[in-house]
Formats: C-alpha cells, structure tokens, sequence
C-alpha cells in the first residue's frame, strides 16, 4: 500500500492497476476499468513553479516533461506520446547532461508554470449571495447571524452582491447608500438576461449597443452600473449588514394547507444572468442558502398543495415524479449558462424537507460547487463548514476558471470522467466510443475547484493482440499527461502538468505482475463511482447483481484455488480486502437508497464523485477505534463484536463521526466519577476519543455531524447500521456486555463463503 502513497504524494494520482493490462481483451478480463483518481491542484510543498512558458511537442501539443528522449548534441528532444522530434528554442541553447530545466528533472513529474507577460490586473473574487426568505424565524436568525461572520471573513476587495427570495425574487441595490433600494421580479416568471438588464436601468445614462453580446464592462456596460449591484466588500459592508438586519421572513400569507410559495429557481437564473452580464469569465460564486422545496416558478420540485408529497424514490423509479423532469431539464440549461460564463454555483441546503438537491446537482457538480446538508441554518454541519469556506485555517484553496486536458499514449482511449467537471467537446482521435461520465471530449471546464477536489478518469485499452515479442519488449510504457489551468486564489494563472507513465503487460504470465500492481482502494472508490454512475443513469440496473458478478470474476481470475473446493480459495494480499471493501459498498448509502430521500442520495454521491481515494474509502467503509483502561486506541473491524459495555467506540463514517460508550462507561458517565478527582484516568479516557474526533472534524468539508450516544440508546442506531451483523437475534447468544443486530442481511462470514463457493465453479 505504501509504494501507492508515495505515488500519490509526488503526483496526486492514484491507479487501480499500476501495471496495466496491454490489451483490450486483457484490460477486459480484469473487471475494474484501467483509471485514474486524480487531484489536479492537490497542495505540493516542493514542487518547483516555473516563472516561463511551457515548451510543446509541435503535433500533439504536449508538454516537455521527464519522460522526453533528449539529444543533447543536436538540441532536439522526442515527444514520448506521438514520437515527433521537436527542436529546442534558441533560449535552451545551454542544455545538457548537467544543465537541465526543471521540467527534465526525473522527480518532478508535476510541476507548474506561471503565466509571464502582460498579465492583466487580477480581478477579485466575486460573491453573490442568494439567501430564503420563506422560512421561520428562528432559522432567519440563524442564518443572518452565520451570513454576517461570513461577510467579515471575506477578503476586502471581494465584489459582493445580495439577492433575497421568497414569492418574489428581491435584487438590492447595495452602491445605493441613502435607503435600502431593491427591484423586484415576479418569482412565476422566467426573466431573460436582456430584460433583466432593461428593467434594473443598466442602459439609462449608456444606451444599449444594437448589437453584440452584453458582457461586463468592456461590452456594453458601464462601470458605474455594474457597481449599483456588485460593490467591493470594503464599500457596502455597512449596507449589506443593515439589509440583513432588517432581514425579515417573507411577508406573504401561506393558507395552512400549501407550502410557501418558494421561487428558488427564477432566483438562481436572475443571479446567474446578473453575473453573466457584469462579471463574465471571472471567478464569481452563486452561494444559495436554501430553506425548503421549490414551490414555484422554473425549477419547481413540488406543487403548493401539502396534499402533494415530494417525491421519493419510488416514485424516480416508477416515474411518477411530475415535476423532477422538468426542473433537471431546467437546471441543465443553467448549468451550461453558469459554466459558459465560468461561475460556480455553491448550495447550502438546510431543511428539515427536501429541498432539490436531487434536481439542483447538475448545476452544482458540473460548475465545481461546494454543497452542504443540514437539518438546520443553526446546525453545526451548517455554521462550521460556511466558516471554513472563507477562513484562512485549514484553507479549502478555492481556485476557478479551471481547464483540465488529458493526453495519453496512443494505444489508450479517454472514456470519460466522473467528477466536478462540464465536458468542453473538444473531439479527437483520444475519445472512446464508449462513454462514462462526462466523455467525447479531452478536455473539460472545472469553474470551481480546491486542493482536494478529484477527478475519476476511466480510459480504455484499444490495442489488439499482437504477437511480436519484440516490440512489447521495446516500447511498453504507456504515457498520461494531464494539464490543469487555473487562476488561483490570489488571482495568479498557473497551468500544472503531471506526467505518468505505466508499464504495460500482456499475454501469459502477466497476472503476477497485475496483482503486483493492484491498488485495492483505488479500485473499490472507482467502483463506487461507477456504481453510483450506473444507478442514476441506467434504466433497470442492480447495482448488487452487478456489484457481485464483478466481484466474482476479478476472483476468479486472480485468486489461487483448486476447481470445486471452496475451501483451497487464497487471495493474494493486494486483493485480500477487496471483497471487505465490496461487502461494505453493497450496504452502503450509495446503493441502498432505502431509508434515505432522493435529496440526501444526492448529496451523498456528490461528495463521493469530488473527493480523494482515503475519503472515498473512509465513506464505502468506516474505520472504528477502540478505546479501554487495558490498552491504548486501536483500531477494531467494523463488526458489532468490537461493542463491549467497558468500550468507548469512535466510528468515522466520513458524513458523521459517533462516539459511542459501552453500557458500563455510560453508567459511570452517568453518575459522574469523571469529575472526581481519584477518577482521573477515567475522564482521560472519556476525553482521548473528544479530542480525535475533533481533530477529524476540523479538516473536513463539508463539516462531519458529530453524534455522541450510549450503548442500547436511540442514537446508537448511528454505529449499529454500519457495523458487520456477525451476531443477529437469531444465532447463538452473543459476548455478555456486547450486543447484536436485528437484521436479515448477510453477514460478511457468510458473504465470503458464497463468493468461494461461486468462484471455484
């Protein structure tokens, strides 16, 4: 496992086969697809950034990287992926052996480039906040009192706008400082961006130019009306705090039997075309802090009527939701404005109802944005990860205008990519026929993106068998580069290139060195990836069939064992958690939807689509910690044998962190021997777990929901549901002090057993 980390801490990249399968019956055979998790602008203390140009291969467009072939004597070097001799510029005249550019040097794989020349003055961060008003109260005072410590974090010279919502979409006039001024749009009505333009005055002192796109100030607008709406942060705090003040719920009455009536929809459209008109191109971000359905306009989830519910999952699956077609399709077309204009869109949904992330997700995943669920604007998951958005510790290090390329030798195929992306359509011989994800195209749009956001590329192998000895023996690295542009926070464009090469195998005796080259977690988050692909965009798929047949031929084909005795099975130690990984993915949110809203099934695989291999994992398969008087913390396996009443039992499942006491420790808590003095090592043991999970919960985003919770208590449920059910109600009396689980499900003993029995066939 090791040698995979080090990998990923040169190059942020992680492979399920780091020796790839050389052909495309080969690649076939081995189940889980030749891929990549890659983290474009994962934060690398020691890479080198270059203050000039990159130099390309004049065909292919590549960029020179170690794996060049170099004649020193000649000055040319050879392109590795298409074999072209390119010549060096005049300004390489003194390269040789012992004088190399950086981007020759063998360890730097990934490096990055400044962008020189006349750069133009970077131009500051934009925030559009979009904020409900159709929501009580209580909740209105939370988010006010969240909304203005977020407006002191921001950076001074930030542009910030406001819009509110409720039946009516409200669009303030903040450059207006003598009283609060708004325009008022009618939430039922689509607005187009030229009318928009036409009723908030931008055209009275400049009049409209008959032709042409209107796009900030260098088309068509003035700087002083863009500046009525945007404002540096410097510059309107005082007003924007007053309007929050004075924030007040949404006046119109709601009869008792319908739903407010909610446009969060047209809101969205009308912020989406006020920075498309003022700020194009540049990094601005929609935050929309949603607090119920969307009642009305485009994009409504639900009609007003209580008597309607929102829809469920069965209701996708039966399609017998009448409104979810319609909103996506709405949805889909902001997303191609919003990654057009190159704008993220964040979602901060805090209700207690579903609210439409189910619908909204297009938007969101394909503009880069962050997501947060909440039960509440004055929940912790909500408060906490709103702060870490904009504070300095622990920096997400929000970057935007991303544009991601991969090139790759050319006996490999780009399939696609799962992930933060919108595909760019830029068609070429690298593109698959087959497509996953966002494919038919080598190049993709990232609006937004941080340190930590990763994509899932899934190539194919379209080499056919080929015999010759020799020429396997001459040329069997395959090569990836992926180029990364972006404009970092501070406003900087950097373009950063990772280049990788692979060795490739085939024909009889390769699957020793596939095995070698087996990186199990890579391989279970791109299954989950794909999994959860599969679900959403399949008609009749079974994820577990499907799950459970893939399983069973990686087995089959890479495992020891003599036909028909189950009991002859081996895994090799690359592949040995695999199955474990796959049991725990079955069960998981991603595939059973039971028991969870289309809203938070969602939001779940969202998460999962944009983060690294060690979160991915954490999320198919908790990792629990125990802590006793006798030992110090270890980690136990996610069975319900790890519960013992003299335990405190810490379980990481990535979207909660449990802390839970053994039945024994509760009764102690209960009667507070921890505060007293000879009990010392006993509140020290209550403390360690407190302070492991805080760690945790620190340098995650979206904030984890921290439940603490005792043994037979109601919150309990939290650990029960992800542990392994070894002991259920109906075998054999469990440990004293332990508990069992009421459940059908198989346990992962009787799982292994099958799949033995199955894959010795």
């Amino acid at each position: 496992m090791a040698e995979f980390l080090d990998l990923e801490a040169q190059d942020g990249v992680r492979m399920p086969w780091n020796v790839v399968p050389g052909t495309k019956q080969e690649a076939s055979n081995c189940i889980v697809p030749v891929s990549a998790l890659y983290t474009p602008i994962k934060a690398f203390p020691n890479m080198p950034v270059l203050p000039y140009s990159p130099l390309r291969c004049r065909t292919c467009r590549s960029i020179l990287n170690p794996f060049s072939i170099v004649d020193f004597a000649a000055k040319i070097w050879i392109c590795p992926f298409c074999f072209q001799r390119n010549h060096f510029p005049p300004h390489y005249a003194s390269i040789s052996d012992d004088n190399l550019p950086a981007e020759l040097f063998p360890q730097y794989t990934t490096i990055e480039y400044e962008s020189t020349g006349e750069t133009p003055s970077p131009v500051p961060p934009v925030f559009m906040f979009v904020l409900d008003t159709c929501i009580i109260e209580e909740e209105i005072a939370f988010l006010k009192s969240a909304l203005s410590q977020a407006v002191d974090l921001l950076p001074d010279n930030s542009l910030v706008g406001l819009i509110t919502y409720g039946t009516f979409v409200h669009v303030h006039e903040l450059g207006f400082g003598q009283i609060p001024k708004t325009f008022v749009f009618k939430g039922t009505k689509d607005v187009s961006k030229e009318q928009l333009l036409e009723q908030m005055n931008f055209f009275l002192k400049k009049p409209k130019p008959p032709t042409g796109v209107i796009a900030g100030a260098r088309d068509g607008l003035s700087t002083e009306s863009i500046a009525r709406f945007l404002l540096p942060k410097s510059e309107c705090e005082f007003a924007l705090n007053s309007v929050l003040e004075e924030l007040q719920k949404d006046p119109w009455g709601v009869p008792a039997d319908q739903r407010a009536p909610r446009c969060t929809g047209t809101a969205l459209s009308i912020a989406a075309s006020l920075l498309g008109a003022c700020v194009p191109g540049s990094g601005a971000r929609i935050l929309a802090f949603v607090g119920g359905p969307s009642t009305e306009g485009p994009g409504a989830i639900v009609s007003k009527n209580l008597s309607e519910p929102i829809r469920s999952h069965k209701d996708l699956d039966k399609d017998s939701a009448p409104h979810f077609h319609k909103a996506v399709k709405f949805y889909e077309g902001l997303s191609k404005q919003l990654v057009h204009q190159g704008h993220v869109l964040d979602l901060f949904a805090c209700a207690l109802d579903q609210v439409g992330i189910a619908e909204l997700k297009v938007a969101v995943e394909k503009t880069g944005g962050l997501v947060v669920l909440a039960e509440s604007f004055g929940h912790s998951v909500f408060k906490d990860s709103l702060k870490r958005v904009f504070s300095g510790e622990y920096d997400l290090g929000l970057s935007s205008n991303g544009i991601f390329e991969i090139n790759c030798s050319k006996d490999i195929k780009v399939q696609g990519v799962i992930g933060p992306c919108a595909s760019l359509e830029k068609k070429g011989p690298l593109c698959s026929d087959t497509v996953i994800g966002q494919g038919n195209t080598s190049a993709w749009k990232m609006c937004g993106l941080d340190k930590a956001t990763t994509l899932s590329l899934i190539f194919e192998v379209v080499k056919k068998d080929n015999s010759d000895a020799a020429v396997q023996s001459a040329s069997n690295q395959f090569y990836f580069q992926f180029l990364t542009y972006y404009q970092n926070n501070n406003g900087q464009m950097r373009l950063r290139v990772t280049t990788l090469s692979r060795r490739w195998v085939a024909g009889p005796g390769s699957i020793q060195d596939l095995i070698a080259g087996f990186d199990q977690e890579a391989a279970a988050a791109i299954m989950a990836r794909l999994v959860s692909f599969k679900m959403e965009n399949e008609a009749e798929f079974d994820p577990i069939r499907w799950l459970d047949k893939s399983l069973i031929h990686l087995c089959s084909r890479f495992g020891d064992y003599q036909k028909d005795t189950p009991s002859s099975f081996s895994l090799s130690p690359r592949f040995s958690i695999f199955p474990q990984f796959i049991f725990h993915l079955r069960r998981s949110q991603f595939v059973q939807v039971f028991n969870n809203s289309p809203d938070e099934t969602a939001y779940f695989r969202m998460i999962l689509n944009r983060e690294n291999v060690a979160n991915s994992v954490v999320m198919i398969q908790p990792s629990l910690i125990s802590y006793t008087f006798h030992s110090a913390p270890e980690p136990v396996l996610l069975d319900v044998a790890a519960i013992a009443a003299d335990r405190i039992l810490l379980l990481d499942a990535y979207f909660t962190v449990v802390i839970f006491h053994g039945a024994t420790i509760a009764q102690w808590r209960k009667a507070g021997y921890h505060n007293q003095p000879e009990h010392q090592a006993f509140a020290q043991l209550l403390q360690a777990p407190r302070d492991d999970a805080d760690a945790t919960i620190k340098e995650r985003f979206p904030v984890p929901r921290l439940v603490i919770c005792d043994q037979h208590g109601s919150q309990a449920r939290f650990l029960l549901a992800k542990l392994n059910p070894s002991a259920t109600y109906n075998t054999e009396s469990s440990l004293p002090g332990g508990d069992i689980i009421f459940t059908d499900d198989v346990s992962f003993e009787v799982f292994l057993d099958h799949l033995q029995r199955l894959t010795v066939q």
